[in-house]
């Protein structure tokens, strides 16, 4: 017998595909440093916890297909908060983020159809892609120049008469990169121009430094009938393993159809949906410190990468990721080498080669991708035996 495809083109997680060179390195005692996954050590509001704790129906029932009506009433509220003017009709509760995508997915594309993302660019989207039957034309953008956006005409040469969608991740992951006003506004005018619609994922809305501020797609003129935005909780309150996001466009037709996926799956997490809910109004004071953390770790890790001679890297505005390439010629055999063979003080460091989060083959086979989801002096003493690990494996080079 011979399994699909799709099986075995899928992409293994380069986030995770190195986790059986982890757990080897655990049972030799070895302490790692988890700079590989965005899982923040931030502790998840008391308020969502409470819920889990306080549950006490009798029997826990399916839920509406399109998600809780109080949650998605209150999510119109904290949009509205963040100058997105949505109504809950528009409103899609999802299997966090990654439901939302692939969802957006399948309702703008037929198996075959393009989608231009701009690459580096969250690794499961090639999953995502492998699962919808979706060809992702990559818009490479270089770690020299901060991964900006590139010039109408680099864009354009993309598309074709199978391309439906341009897919955006704003603020970025895992490059960090924040689009201004301005790159929402080209992107705009040329899917408009070419009849394309455009994703939006903007899970890291809430966190962006420099004074700089986040501009939604759902804020661009022109794109209330071809801007889809998908959306998670899992960074903005610490809560990974609560599966709440959503789906959101004002196109009633791409809402209605959506819907039939939605259906198809039943519902999304009920006691999740309560949970996400009840941290809808926490206080701002919550994302201010958190911000302040974020932007605290941001600057450790720059600042150490930075004096890493040779080393190429551009202080991210946004998220808690940051790309570097390296003075090597494997980034996964450096990573693998970290875990087996290297250790200071019985202790390494774990981070994500970059070339999976590229769809151009070779691409990104020098760089890495670092989370910065740990505390101050975690991260002090990480970076330093990232950098001493570093300098012993290109001697070996």
């Amino acid at each position: 017998m011979k399994l699909s495809d799709r099986a075995i083109d899928i992409q293994a997680s380069p986030i995770r595909k190195l986790m059986p060179f982890a757990d080897a390195a655990k049972k030799k005692g070895i302490h790692i440093y988890h700079l590989n996954i965005g899982q923040p050590d931030i502790k998840t509001p008391q308020e969502m916890l409470n819920v889990y704790k306080n549950y006490h129906d009798k029997v826990l029932c399916y839920g509406p297909s399109q998600g809780l009506d109080v949650y998605r009433t209150n999510l119109v509220k904290y949009y509205k908060k963040h100058g997105i003017e949505i109504q809950k009709e528009d409103i899609i509760v999802t299997t966090a983020g990654s439901e939302a995508i692939i969802f957006a997915m399948l309702v703008t594309c037929n198996e075959g159809d393009e989608m231009i993302i701009p690459e580096p660019f969250y690794t499961n989207y090639n999953g995502f892609a492998s699962m919808t039957g979706v060809k992702i034309m990559p818009l490479t953008t270089f770690a020299e120049d901060g991964f900006k956006l590139p010039s109408n005409e680099k864009i354009e040469s993309l598309i074709s008469s199978r391309t439906k969608a341009i897919m955006l991740c704003n603020p970025g992951n895992p490059t960090g990169t924040v689009y201004p006003e301005d790159d929402l506004n080209r992107i705009s005018k040329i899917a408009r121009q070419h009849d394309l619609f455009v994703i939006s994922d903007e899970v890291y809305r809430e966190f962006v430094y420099d004074g700089l501020s986040h501009t939604s797609i759902l804020d661009i003129e022109g794109m209330e009938d071809r801007a889809i935005m998908v959306d998670s909780i899992s960074k903005r309150y610490s809560a990974c393993g609560a599966r709440i996001g959503c789906f959101i466009s004002r196109n009633k037709e791409i809402i209605a159809s959506t819907m039939k996926f939605a259906q198809a799956r039943l519902c999304p997490p009920t006691i999740d949906q309560l949970a996400a809910n009840a941290a809808i109004d926490i206080e701002a004071e919550y994302f201010v410190d958190i911000l302040k953390e974020y932007d605290k770790r941001r600057n450790i890790v720059f600042k150490q990468l930075k004096n890493i001679d040779d080393v190429v890297c551009v202080m991210p505005n946004g998220a808690f990721y940051v790309i570097a390439k390296l003075p090597i010629k494997d980034a996964e055999d450096f990573a693998k080498w970290m875990l087996e063979e290297y250790s200071f003080e019985n202790e390494t460091v774990m981070f994500a080669p970059a070339q999976g989060f590229y769809a151009t083959p070779e691409l990104g086979k020098s760089e890495v991708r670092i989370a910065y989801v740990l505390n101050e002096n975690d991260l002090l003493k990480a970076m330093k035996i990232f950098r001493k690990g570093l300098e012993e494996y290109k001697e070996l080079m």
